[in-house]
């Protein structure tokens, strides 16, 4: 192979991999927010934003950590009740703290628990670049529940939440030595793996996959330092041993509600599944509140 040939496969792996994985990571010096782009999100503009501008006034303390790899990952800490259950949230891909949990911290309030928003790595405040689809933010998950431990003191209760690749990050934590702290999981519109929901997207962007994913594999190997095949939500599931609720939009047209089926069928803990109808990506509280926080508060009871 010819030296041109070789450097065309670097650029275009290269290339794959800086739409895919790579976040510029520049928070907006305005107060603009960079809803998700739809016509079923039209509907629900409105909330959102009223949401964000509510929790945008309430009091809060900012934490920051430092990763297995050395970035500070910054997180918001809202409080109901002293010594309430914690809720630590996290926010999807692409998303941050404020745009995809804003709503999630009034829900938590109305569960009568507090919420801590994190911002994943390459989001938000936090550091980095890379998104790997739950790989590395796995882990930094387990940092986060340290933290709130050491911080919040031995008794503290914690339930992991995510939504979207939020919800991938917390089932890949799900199968780790959590600490009896974590009495559960919510589960919002998480994907099986990072393959089966890569080759989806590539599917809609009318792709071959068999091509594609490959070049993706390979630039996330080389370029962000990862194994996209290393862990996956759906074989962590198999060997999780706290509660986990699955919720999922039966309209999800982006994460098919199909994979939160695949998911409970195959979780080896104690489990619920709720399907919400009509619900697109990630707004299935803002379509059915009352049997979404029903449905939590049964669950965790």
């Amino acid at each position: 192979m010819t030296w041109y040939y070789k450097l065309l496969i670097i650029l275009i792996t290269y290339f794959c991999f800086r739409v895919t994985f790579y976040s510029k990571n520049k928070p907006s010096k305005t107060n603009d927010v960079n809803l998700p782009k739809g016509k079923v999100y039209n509907d629900f503009k409105s909330i959102i934003l009223n949401d964000i501008n509510d929790v945008r006034k309430m009091k809060y303390t900012e934490f920051s950590i430092k990763s297995f790899d050395n970035l500070t990952l910054y997180a918001k800490y809202y409080e109901y009740q002293k010594d309430a259950p914690i809720e630590i949230m996290f926010h999807g891909y692409r998303g941050s703290g404020e745009r995809d949990l804003s709503t999630g911290v009034k829900r938590a309030f109305l569960c009568k628990r507090n919420a801590l928003i994190i911002d994943q790595r390459g989001s938000g405040k936090s550091e980095g670049h890379i998104i790997t689809f739950g790989i590395k933010e796995r882990r930094d998950c387990l940092l986060w529940i340290d933290f709130v431990i050491k911080h919040f003191g031995q008794n503290q209760k914690i339930i992991l939440t995510g939504i979207s690749m939020g919800a991938a990050t917390v089932l890949m934590a799900s199968c780790e030595n959590l600490p009896n702290n974590v009495i559960g999981i919510l589960a919002d519109c998480g994907y099986t793996t990072p393959k089966e929901i890569i080759n989806k997207i590539i599917k809609d962007l009318h792709l071959l996959p068999f091509i594609v994913y490959p070049i993706l594999k390979l630039g996330a190997k080389i370029f962000g330092k990862f194994n996209l095949e290393e862990t996956s939500a759906l074989r962590s599931v198999k060997n999780s041993k706290v509660p986990i609720i699955f919720i999922h939009g039966e309209s999800d047209d982006f994460v098919p509600y199909t994979m939160s089926k695949e998911l409970y069928d195959n979780c080896t803990s104690k489990k619920e599944l709720l399907i919400i109808p009509n619900a697109p990506h990630g707004i299935s509280y803002l379509v059915d509140g009352k049997l979404y926080i029903d449905k939590l508060n049964d669950f965790f009871k």
